[in-house]
């Protein structure tokens, strides 16, 4: 835990340089088998680490978390470092400037460790479409990690690093969360700045913190919210809320049309989570998300429309993969976008591209829209009622590599789940739940709080009564 790190940091019993070692031992070790980075930058993090030492020997530590490791997902830029995407059309890209997260974690001391793998452009929900390698659950190599933020996930879930950033546009954050037992946050859209994230859907995207407990992700949140005048999305602090109340006071909403179709694993742990929390919250209370039904479509053709107009500026001009021996302007776009995108990518950049044609766009992308209306109406209402919602945040525990590769539509349903709130912009936490029912942890399962609009608070003390009555095993390497 990032507590138990920074009181070990600040007493001496460890220094940040001996941490950074005991961190890239275990990466070495066993980084190998999960693959979850694209890239270990050693010796930028071993001049970090030295620096943060001076800094704690003279007794000037930036912060309590000068000098802990923290992992950064492929779409968050770093000044001087590569940034790809797992993507072969940004081949050698070096950003010039860094993320707005990057820098508030810098400012702080934190310890920037590399590159981790992702699904290509985020586009992905197993960590499969990567163009560099797949990632595998430490819980069971043979697993998916879930995505697109795999690397994020497994990366902390292997215990390489305490925490890492991953980006979540419709349940990128919470799904790996979930396959790999950890709490992870999709934070109010807006609270964390965009600027420097490589943008898939920019009215869906959003950076947020993966990490063993939910307190560490508190912290990684506040650490990296707030205003940024250079992102035009971005919510001004006064919006935010502080909430000082207790779990007496919540009423907790339950959906029952979004519990169909679980796996009796998933049902059995949402059912053991819920009971241990009517005897926690003040009541619970039904609520009908009445047009959650329609999530899947609406997300998949709003993501598919906003990332055709977003992956237009890779053109094989500007930065990145530029075909060889094209013979005329239309060549090199053609040519430089066909060798550098993945399948996903083309098909996600296809679809929407036909949604956003002339003839289509209001049957496809201007219904959607009106839709994403409805949803958005539906948490409105619901939480005129409820304090936070509680469902699974999977139909299922972690599938196997592979299994869902040739079928984008089965993929795509594992975000049945988690779009609604990515649709709506409210924030939602995975957390993990009770497993099988001895107590012994085969694969983790995780539950989903949601709430309004900067409700994070409120979220973040119902997930720590979560782990605290249901501890979690970590994975074994």
């Amino acid at each position: 835990m990032l507590s138990d790190l920074s009181r070990d940091l600040v007493s001496r019993k460890i220094s940040p340089v001996e941490l950074l070692n005991d961190t890239l031992t275990r990466i070495d070790k066993h980084d190998g088998t999960i693959r979850a980075f694209i890239e270990v930058e050693r010796d930028l993090a071993q001049k970090a680490a030295a620096a943060s030492a001076e800094r704690h020997a003279q007794g000037k530590a930036l912060s309590p978390y000068d000098g802990i490791p923290i992992g950064v997902k492929d779409n968050i830029v770093t000044a001087g470092r590569v940034t790809q995407c797992a993507s072969k059309i940004l081949d050698g890209y070096v950003s010039p400037f860094s993320a707005t997260v990057i820098e508030k974690l810098q400012a702080l001391g934190f310890v920037t460790m590399g590159r981790l793998n992702m699904d290509e452009f985020a586009m992905g929900s197993s960590t499969e479409n990567s163009a560099f390698q797949m990632t595998r659950n430490p819980f069971d190599t043979e697993r998916a990690p879930g995505g697109s933020s795999g690397g994020s996930a497994a990366a902390v879930a292997a215990g390489f690093l305490p925490v890492a950033l991953g980006s979540d546009t419709g349940g990128s954050i919470r799904q790996p969360a979930a396959f790999c037992g950890l709490a992870g946050l999709k934070p109010t859209y807006g609270t964390v700045s965009r600027f420097g994230l490589v943008a898939f859907a920019s009215s869906l995207d959003q950076i947020g913190p993966l990490a063993h407990t939910v307190s560490d992700v508190e912290i990684i949140h506040n650490a990296i919210k707030g205003h940024d005048p250079k992102d035009s999305t971005s919510m001004p602090d006064s919006a935010y809320q502080k909430w000082s109340g207790s779990l007496s006071d919540v009423t907790l909403g339950i959906d029952e049309s979004m519990l169909e179709g679980l796996s009796p694993e998933v049902r059995a742990s949402f059912d053991k989570t819920l009971a241990f929390l009517k005897g926690k919250v003040k009541a619970v209370k039904k609520v009908q998300l009445v047009n959650q039904k329609y999530g899947i479509p609406v997300y998949y053709l709003t993501a598919t429309s906003e990332a055709s107009a977003n992956l237009s500026r890779f053109d094989g001009i500007r930065y990145g993969h530029r075909a060889a021996n094209a013979k005329n302007l239309n060549e090199v776009y053609e040519r430089s976008r066909t060798e550098g995108f993945g399948p996903e990518v083309k098909r996600r950049i296809l679809l929407g591209t036909y949604a956003l044609s002339s003839g289509y766009y209001d049957a496809f992308y201007g219904k959607a829209q009106a839709v994403r209306a409805l949803i958005q109406k539906d948490y409105a209402d619901a939480f005129s009622e409820v304090d936070a919602i509680l469902m699974p945040c999977t139909p299922s525990p972690a599938f196997k590599l592979g299994e869902k590769t040739s079928n984008p539509v089965q993929m795509y349903l594992s975000d049945v789940l988690t779009v609604g709130a990515s649709l709506a912009g409210i924030p939602a936490l995975s957390v993990p739940g009770p497993a099988d029912g001895d107590g012994a942890l085969s694969l983790p399962i995780g539950m989903q709080l949601q709430g309004p609009n900067f409700s994070e608070d409120r979220l973040f003390a119902l997930g720590r009564a979560i782990e605290a009555e249901f501890p979690q095993k970590r994975a074994v390497l």
